[in-house]
C-alpha cells in the first residue's frame, strides 16, 4: 500500500470540521491535507516504523513527565497549521502555556498550532517504488511546513541514508548530521527541551 494525494478542486474543497469528520470515519488511515487542499491518504504504519515511532514517544514522554513543561503527542494527531495545512508529525511537543490556552473543543479535535518541537522519521522502502511518505524531499518539505508556521525545533531523521537533519526557527538552512551506523549521535533538545538528549541507536536498530 502507497501513499495517495488526491487533488480537490475548489469546489469539493473541505473544510475543518469535514476534514475532521473524515478522518475520525477512516481511523485505519493517517489522513493529512496540505495548504493548496491536496488530501495526502497514508497505509498504516510498518512493525519497525512502529517501534521506532513508539521509542522516539516514549523517550520525549520520559523527558516531558520529570520536567512538565508541555505536552507530547504521537503520530496519530493532526496539527492544524496556522497556513491551513493539516499534518502529523511522527512525535511532537507543544509548550504547556500553548496549549492550556486553547479551548476545551480544541484540544478534543486537531489543535489548531503548531507544535514547538517535532520529529519526522522517514520509513524503511517496504517495495520497489517508494511511496510519496518515504521521500526525503517529501519530507524536507514537511519539515519546512513546520519551521515557517513556528516549529522552534525540528528533527527529522533518516535511517536509511543515514543522516539527521535539525530545522531550527531562526536559521532558514537545516543542519545536516551525516553519520555511520556504528558511531550515531545524540540529539540535544537545546533550549526549547532544556536537558532533552536522544540517542538514536535504537531506531537504527529496531
Amino acid at each position: 500500500m502507497e501513499t495517495i494525494t488526491l487533488n480537490l478542486p475548489a469546489a469539493v474543497a473541505l473544510t475543518d470540521e469535514q476534514f475532521y469528520q473524515l478522518s475520525i470515519a477512516n481511523e485505519e488511515w493517517r489522513l493529512e491535507q496540505t495548504p493548496e487542499g491536496e488530501l495526502i491518504i497514508m497505509p498504516p504504519t510498518g512493525g519497525e516504523s512502529g517501534i521506532r515511532n513508539s521509542d522516539l514517544t516514549t523517550d520525549l514522554n520520559l523527558w516531558n513527565r520529570q520536567t512538565r513543561l508541555g505536552k507530547v503527542f504521537d503520530s496519530s494527531t493532526v496539527f492544524q497549521l496556522p497556513n491551513g495545512a493539516k499534518r502529523s508529525p511522527d512525535a511532537a511537543w507543544v509548550l504547556l502555556e500553548r496549549w492550556e490556552a486553547l479551548s476545551a473543543e480544541d484540544k478534543r479535535k486537531f489543535p489548531p498550532l503548531c507544535p514547538d518541537f517535532v520529529i519526522e522519521l522517514r520509513e524503511a522502502k517496504l517495495s520497489r517504488r517508494e511511496s510519496q511518505s518515504d521521500s526525503l524531499e517529501t519530507l524536507r518539505a514537511k519539515m519546512r511546513y513546520y519551521q515557517t508556521n513556528g516549529c522552534r525545533l525540528g528533527w527529522l531523521i533518516d535511517p536509511q541514508t543515514p543522516l539527521v537533519e535539525i530545522y531550527r526557527l531562526s536559521e532558514e538552512v537545516a543542519e545536516v548530521i551525516n553519520f555511520s551506523f556504528d558511531q550515531p549521535p545524540t540529539l540535544s533538545g537545546e533550549d526549547v527541551l532544556p536537558g532533552f538528549l536522544l540517542d538514536i541507536t535504537p531506531i537504527l536498530n529496531p
